[in-house]
């Protein structure tokens, strides 16, 4: 009786960690971002991205030391489509979310870009080499060397375009040390958080009986995304829209070069037929949602009701494959 109610208050803690790191989070990343003089996107698009990611890099790479490569690809692939369509389509519906000109011209196009490279690899490995859908070491190191490069890309056009911002000598900021300790802060109570959340979500499930299928499909991809979808929720309501979509298609670049990246780099990942059609489906609600954003320049609130709409039907379309 006393451990099915721990595991209740352990979410709880888990919930409030979640969202009070990603308060702060947005606050000492924003200071440092006009501290630094540097555009709220590329902070969304590397620190906050990575940050948020963490708990998929956790669990994605600990699961491919020992073994377990099957979850490395569903919680990849199931958190970036949470992000895209979760993420972004609730942030959109609380506030309509403005896409500005360098995620539409370069970060979406990328993020479309390694999506498909990504199920080049899935479909070069079944024609080659015979065996099934596998991403191998060397394209590993591949997808990770590409994050280093996009990385140093975005930090060199950082700094070869920093200038003052129109009213940043009105805006009040943190003082540096002061930032970085809300960042820090924040980036614990979100990976903790989102740890508590995951772990407790995961007994809660096991004591109702569901399989651990059903609970990797659910909230093992969805609970490692939820430091995205607070965060994004949080700089959203704050007015910071750069920092939010920034965030979403910086944690897909980052789980899909990074996450997946290092995880097939320490040992293969095999990738099974379900999810290349999981693959598939991401590649085209990016498509789908590019072009929106493309010809409307933001994503409003029907749109947005409509994306998370079609997550509801995208997991009760997994559910199911798997029960049947």
């Amino acid at each position: 009786m006393m451990n099915n109610i721990l595991m209740y208050v352990w979410l709880l803690v888990g919930f409030f960690l979640l969202i009070k790191g990603a308060d702060l989070f947005v606050d000492g990343t924003s200071s440092i971002a006009k501290l630094l003089k540097v555009p709220s996107i590329i902070i969304g698009l590397t620190i906050v991205a990575m940050g948020t990611s963490a708990p998929e890099m956790a669990v994605s790479v600990g699961a491919a030391i020992k073994g377990q490569n099957d979850i490395v690809i569903s919680n990849v692939l199931g958190s970036n489509i949470f992000n895209l369509l979760v993420v972004a389509g609730g942030c959109a519906v609380i506030k309509s979310l403005p896409v500005s000109i360098d995620l539409r011209k370069r970060d979406f196009p990328f993020s479309i870009g390694i999506a498909a490279l990504l199920l080049f690899f899935c479909l070069n490995s079944l024609i080659i080499g015979g065996k099934g859908f596998t991403i191998n070491r060397t394209e590993g190191i591949i997808l990770f060397a590409g994050l280093m490069a996009y990385l140093g890309f975005l930090v060199y056009s950082a700094v070869k375009g920093r200038t003052g911002l129109p009213g940043d000598e009105e805006i009040k900021t943190m003082s540096p040390l002061k930032s970085v300790f809300y960042t820090a802060l924040g980036i614990a109570g979100i990976v903790v958080g989102g740890d508590l959340v995951v772990d407790s979500a995961s007994d809660i499930a096991a004591a109702f009986g569901l399989s651990q299928t059903i609970i990797g499909l659910t909230i093992l991809a969805v609970g490692t995304s939820l430091p995205e979808l607070v965060t994004s929720l949080v700089a959203t309501r704050k007015g910071e829209n750069d920092l939010a979509m920034g965030n979403v298609i910086g944690s897909n670049i980052f789980n899909i070069l990074g996450v997946l990246g290092l995880s097939a780099a320490v040992s293969p990942v095999k990738v099974s037929g379900f999810s290349v059609i999981d693959l598939s489906l991401f590649i085209g609600f990016c498509l789908i949602i590019y072009l929106v954003t493309f010809f409307r320049n933001k994503i409003e609130r029907l749109p947005g009701i409509l994306m998370v709409l079609t997550y509801l039907g995208y997991m009760t379309y997994a559910v199911m494959r798997e029960v049947f």
